[in-house]
C-alpha cells in the first residue's frame, strides 16, 4: 500500500442501516462538529483556558498515537516510511484538516522535522463560531494528533506546534514539528500542554479558585444578609439607606465604583453586595488589600507572571486580574498603591488589558473593578501622590459610607444582625442584649465602626454565661462608657432606645407579642401599652 493510494473507502467499514463503524478496524463514531465546539467553549468555562488546552492536547496526543499503532499493521505498507507519514493523510479523510506542505518555512534553521499549512480546520472554525477570535493558536487537538502520531511512528518524541492560526486572526493555520531539544526554552510553554504535571498544574489551580469562590459564596451569603435581607430592620439611618440604595442601583450596570469611609465601616461588605446583586454574580469577587502588600509582590499578585520573571518564579502563574475574570476585583486601600503602580491600573482600566511580569504580550480582561479607600483621594491628587487620571477612572460612581458614629439609629439593629451571625457560627445559645448592655452600645462613640461593633458582639457571646448579653459581657472601654462620649447632637432620650429596642425585639420574633414580652421580662399587657403609645405619638 502507497500513501497516496489510501482511501476512505479503504478504510471506513460500516452497515448503510446503521450499527458500529469501523476506521482502519477500530470501532469509530461521527460527531457533530458544532458539538465538540461547545464542548470546547464548555471546558474553557468550567476549568479555564489552560486546564482546557491541556486536556484537549493531550486528547489529541492519545487519538494520534492509537491511531499510528493501528495503521502500522492496517496495511501491507509499500515501505515502513509510508505509514509514518500517513497521519496527515488521515486527517484529511477523516473531514479534521486538509494538510499542504509549507512551500515558505516560517522558523530559523534547523530544518523542522515537518512543517505543514493547515487548511479549513475544525478547531479554528468552530473556537471562532463559539468563542471568537483568541490571543494564541487554538488547534490544540490537531497539534496533540500530529504530535502523537509522529512520535510513535518514529520513536522519538515530536512535538508540533502552530506558529500561525485562523483562530487568533492569520491567513492560515501553520503547524512546524521539532523535537524538544530543536524547540529549545522560548517555546517550553507551548510544550508544556504535552505533559500531565502542566495538566495537573492547571486542575490544581482550578480547584483552588472553585474553593475560594466557594468560601467567598458562603461569606457573600453572610454579609449579604447582614446588610439587605431586611433593609428596614439593618439599615434604618437615611445616610445608610442612601449608601444601600445607590449601591443596589450601581449594582446593574457594570461601571467602575470607589467606595470611601472610615476604616472599619464596612467597605467591604458594601463592594460584595454590590458583586452579589451583579450580573457577575454566579463568578468570583477576588478581594486584595493593596496596603499590605509591598510593590513588587502587589505587581505580580495583580498581574501575574511568567516562568523565570524573578527568581523563584518557577511555573507561569495568572494574576488576580486573571483570577476574577467575569467577575469583580475589590482592590482595598487603593490609596496605598505606588505611583509606578498607579500606571499600570490605569492601562489595564482603560485598554482592558493586562501583561503578566517577564512577559512581552498583552492578555485581554473581563472584569469589573471596586475600589475602595480610607483617604481623601482628593487630597492626594493636589500633593500629587495620587494620579488624577487613575482617581477619574476609579471615581465614575462614588459611594461614601458614613461612621457608625453618624448614624447611631443602626447600632441596635445591626448589633442584633451580628449577634444572630455569630451565635449560629458559634453554636451558642445567646439570642439577646439586656436593655443595659444595649444603651451602652447606643452611648458608645465607635471609633473603629462596624468593625468594632463586630469584635465586641463575638467577644460578648463568647463571655456570655446567660441566653443575654449584659453590660459585663461587653468590652470594657464600651461597658464604661458615659453619655459625654458623645459628639454634640448625638445624645438620645431613655424613652428612644426603650422604643427602638422594644420594636427590634419584636421583629426579631416575626411580630409575636408573647414571645416578645417575655424576652424583655415584661408582661405582655405592658407591651401592648407600650405599643399603644408608639402608635400615638407616630400619629
Amino acid at each position: 500500500m502507497r500513501l497516496d493510494d489510501l482511501d476512505l473507502r479503504d478504510l471506513f467499514e460500516f452497515d448503510p442501516k446503521g450499527g458500529v463503524m469501523k476506521f482502519a478496524g477500530d470501532r469509530a463514531l461521527i460527531l457533530d462538529a458544532v458539538a465538540l465546539g461547545m464542548l470546547r467553549s464548555t471546558l474553557i468555562e468550567m476549568v479555564g483556558v489552560d486546564a482546557a488546552r491541556c486536556i484537549l492536547t493531550r486528547f489529541g496526543y492519545a487519538h494520534g498515537r492509537r491511531t499510528a499503532m493501528t495503521m502500522k499493521d492496517a496495511f501491507p505498507w509499500e515501505s515502513e516510511d509510508e505509514w509514518r507519514i500517513a497521519g496527515g493523510r488521515l486527517h484529511k479523510l477523516q473531514g479534521l484538516v486538509v494538510p499542504v506542505p509549507a512551500a515558505i518555512s516560517l522558523v530559523p534553521p534547523p530544518a523542522p522535522f515537518v512543517e505543514n499549512v493547515w487548511h479549513d480546520s475544525f478547531e479554528a472554525e468552530q473556537h471562532l463560531i463559539h468563542l471568537g477570535r483568541s490571543d494564541e493558536p487554538v488547534c490544540w487537538t490537531l497539534c496533540g494528533f500530529a504530535s502523537g502520531y509522529l512520535s510513535y511512528a518514529n520513536q522519538r518524541e515530536i512535538f508540533c506546534v502552530e506558529v500561525r492560526c485562523r483562530g487568533r486572526g492569520d491567513a492560515t493555520c501553520h503547524m512546524v514539528g521539532r523535537t524538544r531539544d530543536e524547540w529549545g526554552q522560548d517555546h517550553s510553554t507551548q510544550l508544556s500542554y504535552f505533559e500531565m504535571s502542566s495538566l495537573d498544574s492547571a486542575l490544581e489551580q482550578v480547584t483552588r479558585q472553585l474553593k475560594r469562590s466557594e468560601r467567598q459564596l458562603r461569606s457573600n451569603k453572610r454579609e449579604l444578609a447582614s446588610y439587605r435581607a431586611d433593609p428596614d430592620s439593618v439599615a434604618k439611618s437615611p445616610a445608610m439607606r442612601r449608601v444601600l440604595d445607590l449601591a443596589e442601583r450601581v449594582a446593574k450596570v457594570d461601571s467602575t465604583v470607589l467606595v470611601a469611609g472610615e476604616s472599619g465601616v464596612g467597605k467591604e461588605r458594601i463592594a460584595r453586595m454590590i458583586h452579589a446583586q451583579s450580573a457577575r454574580a454566579p463568578h468570583p469577587l477576588v478581594a486584595i488589600n493593596c496596603g499590605a502588600l509591598p510593590e513588587t509582590l502587589l505587581d505580580s499578585e495583580l498581574f501575574g507572571h511568567a516562568r523565570g520573571a524573578f527568581t523563584g518564579a518557577t511555573h507561569d502563574r495568572p494574576g488576580l486580574f486573571e483570577e476574577a475574570s467575569g467577575g469583580t476585583l475589590f482592590l482595598d486601600e487603593i490609596g496605598e498603591v505606588t505611583p509606578s503602580l498607579q500606571v499600570k491600573l490605569l492601562r489595564a482600566l482603560q485598554e482592558r488589558e493586562i501583561r503578566r511580569l517577564g512577559e512581552n504580550k498583552h492578555r485581554p480582561i473581563d472584569v469589573r473593578v471596586i475600589a475602595a479607600t480610607n483617604r481623601n483621594l482628593a487630597d492626594d491628587v493636589k500633593t500629587g501622590r495620587f494620579r488624577q487620571d487613575l482617581y477619574y477612572r476609579l471615581r465614575v460612581i462614588e459611594l461614601v459610607v458614613p461612621p457608625l458614629r453618624e448614624r447611631r439609629e443602626d447600632i441596635i439593629p445591626l448589633a442584633r444582625t451580628l449577634l444572630a451571625i455569630t451565635a449560629q457560627r458559634t453554636r451558642s445559645k445567646v439570642t439577646s442584649f439586656t436593655p443595659a448592655a444595649a444603651e451602652q452600645l447606643q452611648r458608645y462613640g465607635w471609633p473603629g465602626n462596624v468593625r468594632e461593633l463586630e469584635n465586641a458582639i463575638e467577644r460578648a457571646v463568647v463571655l456570655a454565661t446567660r441566653t443575654r448579653i449584659d453590660v459585663d459581657d461587653l468590652p470594657g472601654e464600651i461597658a464604661t462608657s458615659v453619655a459625654s462620649a458623645h459628639h454634640p447632637g448625638d445624645a438620645r432620650t431613655l424613652a428612644d432606645i426603650e422604643r427602638d429596642y422594644i420594636i427590634a425585639v419584636l421583629a426579631a420574633h416575626g411580630g409575636n407579642r408573647a414571645k416578645a414580652a417575655s424576652e424583655l421580662a415584661i408582661s405582655p399587657a405592658t407591651l401592648y401599652r407600650k405599643l399603644a403609645e408608639y402608635r400615638a405619638i407616630a400619629l
